[in-house]
């Protein structure tokens, strides 16, 4: 039996008896509307009308055929918890025994690909351009012949990492110190939303390693003086994760990023290599570039992986243990069909028999978007919480706490302990912008909420990422309105694959649907919105105290 909540939704099975029901409210909350519940039963039966299916809109035909032959993509999901390796392991690739050693601590036993591929060439002095999708090890294909070129000869700055966030430079923060922990690796981390000069300092002692974000590195080298930064000038290797993010001139990166290769050696003097998962027309033009005749050929992998699901260019962008679903919403109640659809995954009756609960990331497409409805969620889970059956055997995963949230507007400190908590299970659910969709390592994360479609593919491509890692099965649900028919049929025709609509897994049938037109969700949902409207017009934070967060510059 599913938990039994306050708004006493129901199965379908239930829905003939919906019209003589009278739901009697909560006499412990509190009310801020006088409406009864005749407003929902008005929705029900015609507030508004479900948008139409998107395969409904024509398809162009040469990639009719290429979406038909992937229909049925997703029919044999698994749940294998390794991700597709090579047969061969880091020996037969020219990796330090004590490299392989570390590698072994971290659980990788052999290479993936992208390693395999790239490992070498970057050992014979290459630069290169590595593509492959998410969740394929791209930071060990750098980050371990990096350590192994930079044990040979250890002194001063040996790399430049640079990436597009501060979580995921943190990310390779850690990744660097776990391997290079045998040879007393010394990284520094620069990124925005900590002490300035806390990090000039660590620059004037010559780290081996200095990952950083383009905005923080480029504000080092106008402001902090040349003994902070004169290290850089003898950089042997510069590396661009998530490339096609940090040459996006949309991404507003450039200028930061011309300012950091002035204070580098030339090209013709350092190792340059690019990863992303998406090798977009700004990568591909560096292909074409003129390099000096005393340098190798650039080296170029572009991994395709078989099993996977081609594009149009047979390309194949996300893992083939994804099920790409949708669901129908009216854009009125988006709010209210994800809390519906949350609490479904946090207590469906599946859950009571795994060690390994739900994890779900809910991306938005804007930070005041996301801020809003982590607000009206927390309230939302704290009255659930307040009312649910205690002997419930999920009843802790409907704690307030459940949920957290991570974007700009929040200030580093609180953004690192976010994920953090998210990281540890501690939090079951993220509502994020796009700023956790790219290069962030989750294992642990199930599902991915598109509350808000991506106006770009690519940004859809790298946001389903998050799931489906090493191997894992993985579930993405995109919200679908009216105006979101275009957007939609756009991702689709980029990723060679048609979503399906959501359906819930296992015994327990549920229509989201029917759960958020009953009882008293939507008179709640209101409620609590208006709630977080005030809290944040009031200068309130998501816990309701007073005196509003400012954001570190």
């Amino acid at each position: 039996m599913p938990l039994k909540l306050r708004s006493e939704y129901t199965t379908d099975s239930e829905t003939s008896s919906f019209e003589d029901e009278t739901v009697q409210p909560s006499p412990k909350r509190r009310r801020i509307s006088n409406d009864d519940v005749e407003h929902t039963e008005d929705i029900a039966t015609g507030g508004y009308t479900a948008p139409s299916r998107i395969k409904s809109v024509q398809v162009p035909k040469n990639t009719e055929a290429l979406l038909e032959a992937n229909e049925t993509a997703d029919q044999g999901l698994s749940t294998g918890l390794s991700v597709k390796t090579t047969t061969t392991d880091f020996n037969a690739v020219n990796v330090a025994p004590w490299l392989v050693h570390s590698l072994k601590t971290m659980q990788i036993h052999h290479p993936t690909e992208i390693q395999r591929s790239c490992i070498p060439e970057i050992l014979k002095g290459r630069d290169c351009i590595g593509g492959s999708r998410t969740g394929t090890g791209k930071t060990v294909a750098f980050a371990v012949p990096i350590l192994q070129k930079w044990s040979q000869d250890p002194h001063g700055i040996y790399a430049v990492v640079l990436t597009p966030t501060r979580e995921l430079a943190l990310q390779i923060y850690e990744q660097f110190t776990a391997l290079g922990a045998p040879q007393a690796l010394k990284t520094v981390l620069v990124t925005g939303g900590t002490d300035m000069q806390a990090q000039a300092q660590a620059l004037r002692r010559r780290p081996h390693v200095v990952i950083a974000t383009p905005g923080r590195l480029a504000d080092h080298i106008e402001t902090s003086g040349e003994e902070t930064v004169r290290g850089l000038r003898r950089v042997k290797v510069v590396v661009f994760d998530e490339a096609d993010r940090l040459l996006s001139a949309s991404a507003g990166m450039l200028p930061d990023i011309g300012t950091c290769l002035s204070s580098l050696p030339p090209s013709s003097e350092r190792l340059t290599l690019l990863f992303t998962a998406t090798v977009t027309p700004e990568v591909r033009a560096l292909k074409d570039q003129p390099r000096p005749k005393d340098r190798p050929p650039l080296f170029v992998s572009e991994i395709k992986d078989q099993t996977d699901a081609p594009n149009a260019n047979g390309t194949a962008l996300v893992p083939s243990k994804l099920k790409q679903t949708y669901l129908q919403v009216p854009p009125q109640h988006k709010d209210a069909f994800v809390y519906i659809l949350l609490l479904h995954l946090l207590t469906a009756d599946s859950q009571k028999s795994t060690s390994t609960p739900n994890q779900v990331i809910i991306f938005t497409n804007r930070t005041q978007t996301a801020d809003m409805l982590h607000r009206t969620l927390h309230k939302l889970l704290a009255i659930t919480y307040q009312s649910a059956d205690p002997s419930h055997a999920l009843i802790n995963h409907l704690k307030p706490t459940t949920v957290t949230s991570l974007s700009s507007a929040l200030p580093q400190s609180q953004r690192t302990s976010n994920l953090a908590s998210f990281r540890a299970s501690t939090a079951r659910a993220l509502i994020s912008t796009d700023l956790s969709s790219r290069g962030l390592d989750i294992p642990t994360c199930t599902h991915v909420i598109n509350f808000d479609v991506p106006r770009d593919p690519v940004d859809y491509v790298h946001r389903v990422g998050r799931t489906a890692r090493a191997g894992r099965s993985g579930t993405s649900v995109t919200f679908v309105s009216p105006r979101d028919v275009e957007l939609v049929l756009a991702v689709e025709i980029y990723v060679g694959e048609k979503m399906r609509e959501w359906k819930s897994e296992g015994e327990e049938v549920v229509n989201v649907e029917t759960r958020v037109v009953r009882g008293r969700t939507l008179k709640d949902v209101g409620e609590c919105r208006m709630e977080a409207l005030r809290e944040i017009e009031g200068g309130k934070d998501v816990k309701g105290y007073r005196g509003k967060i400012r954001k570190k510059r």
